[in-house]
C-alpha cells in the first residue's frame, strides 16, 4: 500500500519573516501631481472655490409693480437689483456677486464695484503702487475694477455696476452715490445694503 504523503505543514515562523518585512517596508513617497496653472493669481478678497452659491437675487424693475419683458423694458433703463446686506456685510455680498455675474458669462471688464465706505482690498493693494498705475488698470478694462464711490466721476460707465454700502452714514451714501452709479451702469445696477434706505433714495432721486 503506498505511503500518501504527509500535508506539509504551515508552521507560524515561515509567515513571519514575509510579515515582518512587509511591515517594516515604508511606502514610497508619492510625487507631487502639478495641478492646473492659473492664468492670474486670484484677486484679493475675491473667494475661491467652495460650496456653491445662493441664486442670484430677484430681479425688480424700478418704477413698475409688475415685472416686464426684457424687450418691452426701456433699454436706456438699467435695471436695479437690491441684495439685502448689513453695512459690515456689504462688501462681501458684493464680492458673491461679482462671482455669479462670471459665473454667468459676464466679462470682467463689464463690472465696476464702487464701495461707499473702507475700500475694496483689491483696491487698497492696487493703490500702493501709485494711482497712476491703479488708473491704468481701469482705462485698460480686462478686468473686474474696484473703486471708492466719491472717485465714481473719473470712472467708466460699463454694463454692470456693482455698489456696496459699507458706510455707517447709509442714508446719505444712498442718496450720494446711487443717482451717479445708475448713470454709470449701461445695464445692471446691483445695490448691496440696507433695503429701506435704499428704496429711499431710489425712490427720492433715481
Amino acid at each position: 500500500m503506498p505511503l500518501i504523503p504527509e500535508e506539509p505543514q504551515i508552521h507560524e515562523s515561515a509567515q513571519g519573516p514575509r510579515a515582518a518585512s512587509a511591515a517594516g517596508r515604508t511606502a514610497p513617497t508619492p510625487r507631487p501631481v502639478p495641478g492646473p496653472r492659473s492664468v492670474a493669481a486670484p484677486r484679493p478678497g475675491r473667494p475661491g472655490p467652495g460650496p456653491a452659491r445662493p441664486a442670484p437675487p430677484a430681479q425688480r424693475t424700478h418704477g413698475s409693480a409688475t415685472p416686464a419683458s426684457p424687450r418691452k423694458q426701456n433699454r436706456s433703463a438699467p435695471q436695479i437689483q437690491l441684495i439685502p446686506a448689513s453695512a459690515e456685510g456689504a462688501l462681501d455680498a458684493a464680492g458673491e456677486a461679482v462671482d455669479l455675474l462670471l459665473d454667468s458669462g459676464r466679462a470682467p471688464g463689464e463690472i465696476l464695484v464702487l464701495t461707499t465706505g473702507e475700500q475694496h482690498p483689491w483696491a487698497v493693494h492696487e493703490l500702493s503702487f501709485g494711482e497712476s498705475a491703479y488708473w491704468a488698470q481701469h482705462d485698460a478694462a480686462d478686468d473686474v475694477f474696484y473703486a471708492d464711490a466719491a472717485s465714481v466721476g473719473r470712472a467708466s460707465p460699463r454694463p454692470v455696476v456693482v455698489v456696496a454700502m459699507n458706510s455707517d452714514d447709509a442714508a446719505d451714501a444712498a442718496a450720494r452715490v446711487l443717482p451717479v452709479a445708475l448713470g454709470h451702469a449701461r445695464a445692471l445696477l446691483i445695490v448691496c445694503g440696507d433695503p429701506k434706505r435704499i428704496d429711499a433714495a431710489l425712490g427720492a432721486g433715481v
